[in-house]
């Protein structure tokens, strides 16, 4: 079971949410703590194909590299993180609704410290988390469905 879990239904075709939550390039879009996040492989995504997300961590910005564990498109990925003393693991799956015209997004987080990361995550990445989960639900929903904004 994991810290966090969160739902959302989008007026999107689940291939085309898919295509989104899946690119690292889109995460600083509907992700509040991420700075910047970019794919460290030239193949397309697999287990095993590495991501480099620079996140805001509290007042400071922490490079975490995270690494698929799952990719089975268009329906789940997992990625966990492999450095740093912060490490997330999280999940993601995507469900069509209404023969396709809908989607839901579901989303589970968790985190692990390691050295300094023991006081960080129950001091400061749970409880940002918590704060920002519901957030980037809205605007990953927002994005995808109101803007309709979606880069190839």
């Amino acid at each position: 079971m994991s810290a966090f879990h969160g739902e959302i239904d989008v007026d999107r075709a689940p291939q085309d949410v898919w295509s989104y939550v899946v690119d690292p390039s889109h995460l600083p879009e509907w992700q509040l703590s991420a700075v910047s996040a970019e794919q460290l492989d030239e193949d397309p995504p697999h287990p095993g194909s590495r991501v480099r997300v620079m996140r805001r961590v509290g007042n400071r910005e922490m490079p975490m590299t995270m690494e698929f564990t799952e990719y089975d498109p268009p329906h789940s990925w997992s990625l966990r993180g492999i450095d740093g003393p912060v490490r997330g693991y999280f999940h993601g799956v995507v469900e069509p609704l209404d023969d396709g015209r809908r989607t839901r997004v579901t989303l589970d987080l968790d985190f692990e410290g390691h050295g300094i990361g023991k006081l960080l995550v129950p001091l400061v990445v749970r409880p940002q988390a918590r704060k920002e989960l519901p957030r980037n639900e809205q605007l990953l929903k927002e994005r995808l469905q109101i803007h309709g904004k979606l880069r190839a």
